[in-house]
């Protein structure tokens, strides 16, 4: 990498959305990247020298995942109420636009909320609650559901069966501790 000055390099791990984000814009850009995984559990020390004030990379996790019984439940009601409020927020700011992506051109809400929410079958899996439905957020929904399909995001998004891995992995080292 040494020498490449131009050269666009993603530090990241497959199971990001913070980093699908970022591979989305990329390719929609049309910018060459490479893209290096990192273990964040053993950080190497190319990825630490790029981020010099804290000397650590924290990873994101939804709490509905990281809690259980009554907090659990709690966070599923936020998250489900969120939904609600984001959904009627855009419909307000942008009548008559929303979803935004209908099989035109993706702008940038659209790859953060693909990014975030086209996972959102891992979650149900995972702890076996329905989050993101048809009934509670028909819209938002519909919108997932379209760019789900985009071949951009299947091509992206990691593979369904390794997220939920990932995901139980999680859960259970959050649990033993």
């Amino acid at each position: 990498m040494e020498g490449k000055q131009n050269e666009v390099v993603l530090f990241g791990t497959w199971a990001s959305a913070f980093c699908t984000i970022i591979e989305l814009a990329l390719k929609l850009k049309g910018i060459p990247y490479a893209y290096v995984e990192e273990d964040l559990g053993n950080k190497s020390e190319l990825l630490l020298a790029y981020n010099p004030v804290h000397k650590k990379v924290i990873a994101g996790f939804l709490p509905i995942i990281t809690t259980k019984g009554k907090e659990q439940e709690k966070a599923i009601e936020d998250m489900v109420e969120l939904i609600k409020v984001f959904e009627e927020g855009m419909k307000k700011d942008f009548p008559g636009k929303f979803p935004f992506f209908n099989g035109g051109t993706w702008g940038l809400v659209d790859i953060i909320v693909g990014s975030n929410a086209c996972n959102y079958k891992v979650f149900h899996e995972v702890v076996s609650v329905v989050v993101i439905s048809h009934e509670n957020n028909h819209d938002f929904f519909k919108w997932v559901h379209a760019l789900k399909d985009h071949s951009l995001m299947k091509e992206t998004l990691p593979p369904h069966e390794k997220m939920v891995a990932k995901m139980r992995q999680v859960q259970s080292t959050i649990s033993s501790v």
